[in-house]
């Protein structure tokens, strides 16, 4: 898994792309990418599947902000990214949310 950020100088924003690799997505058919960017949406972003088998997926999101995120693998099975900036509890269940700052 992976994250790339991009500083977009015309656009005062940043290219966010999330990379998860065929051996962490497994038996995935969809992915999609859950936060409080989207109103925790579990359809509104989803992954695009690579011929590789990685599924990629690229957002615009405004600079100097922290943003909470989590990854859902076949509407059932939430993961988390490896490489998040860091990590904040789950105010719905026991588990962590991802942070990427930008």
């Amino acid at each position: 898994m992976s994250i790339k950020k991009q500083f977009l100088k015309s656009k005062d924003m940043f290219k966010v792309t999330w990379s998860i690799d065929k051996n962490v997505a497994m038996d995935a058919e969809n992915i999609t990418l859950s936060g409080d960017f989207n109103d925790w949406s579990l359809k509104s972003d989803s992954f695009s599947k690579m011929k590789n088998g990685t599924f990629k997926l690229t957002k615009e999101l405004p600079k100097g902000k922290e943003y909470q995120f989590r990854y859902l693998v076949n509407g059932k099975r939430w993961i988390n990214e490896e490489e998040a900036d860091r990590y904040v509890s789950n105010r719905i269940s026991n588990e962590m949310n991802c942070v990427i700052s930008l």
